[in-house]
């Protein structure tokens, strides 16, 4: 059972856009509660002791006990709107519940422990569920279940259906759903997108590249020597010429 959070609440008289806007740069989050006999009643809550508390629960979803008019009422805080740009809350809705009649919630769930398939296989987890639906009593809610994934190995699910969440709980959500999983290291590399061609192709690029250097480099060598041998070609002629001026002076 989670910790008991209160929050104290006033009645809210006033309404409208520009009214909440005063409201808000008060330091005053404007919000409603659904009421279990119908309708709902506006009001306001502390800005500032209502964003602290937030910091200190992972879940949105929290059961809540409000200070109102002098009663504590039993709530559901069931969303919270921020603003975009400074992450303030602007608007908060809750649902008056009784507490003895069973709730559909959507509770976290956290992973713990060392899975054996990472441990000794070199595998990795990865969790593929974050939270299932659950149907409980308000008091039996928590923020998040852990849930024990040391007996994981390589190429091992846990699924939905095996969690053991306790007798209080009943699973809403399909149990074929897989929570977590152990991948080997060459899967994961291939689901982040580096294919067995890409990776080829990444191998051959420098080779290619030396390779072509080297077939420049030859060909260079190549029209050089064309070039010395030009050159010589280019000398005989005037070396015969000489040598035929010496032979008709004699």
């Amino acid at each position: 059972m989670a910790k008991e959070i209160k929050i104290k609440a006033e009645l809210r008289r006033e309404q409208g856009s520009g009214a909440v806007r005063r409201l808000r740069r008060q330091g005053v989050v404007p919000a409603v509660i659904n009421r279990i006999a119908g309708g709902s009643t506006m009001m306001q809550v502390n800005a500032h002791d209502f964003e602290n508390m937030l910091r200190h629960h992972s879940s949105k979803q929290l059961l809540i006990t409000l200070e109102l008019d002098g009663q504590n009422v039993p709530a559901l805080l069931r969303e919270v709107q921020s603003d975009v740009l400074s992450g303030h809350t602007i608007h908060a809705d809750f649902g008056e519940i009784s507490l003895t009649r069973k709730l559909r919630v959507s509770i976290g769930l956290r992973l713990v422990g060392e899975p054996d398939g990472v441990k000794n296989e070199g595998g990795i987890l990865e969790q593929t569920l974050r939270q299932v639906d659950v149907e409980c009593l308000p008091a039996d809610m928590v923020e998040f279940f852990a849930v024990d994934v040391s007996a994981l190995k390589l190429g091992q699910s846990l699924a939905v259906s095996e969690l053991n969440l306790g007798d209080q709980y009943t699973l809403l959500s399909h149990g074929d759903v897989s929570v977590a999983t152990i991948v080997a290291m060459a899967e994961e590399e291939v689901a982040a997108g580096a294919t067995p061609a890409t990776g080829a192709a990444a191998v051959a690029g420098p080779e290619v590249i030396i390779k072509g250097k080297k077939e420049e480099g030859e060909a260079g060598e190549a029209a050089a020597g064309d070039k010395k041998a030009g050159g010589d070609k280019k000398a005989a002629p005037g070396g015969d010429k000489k040598a035929a001026g010496g032979d008709k002076k004699k």
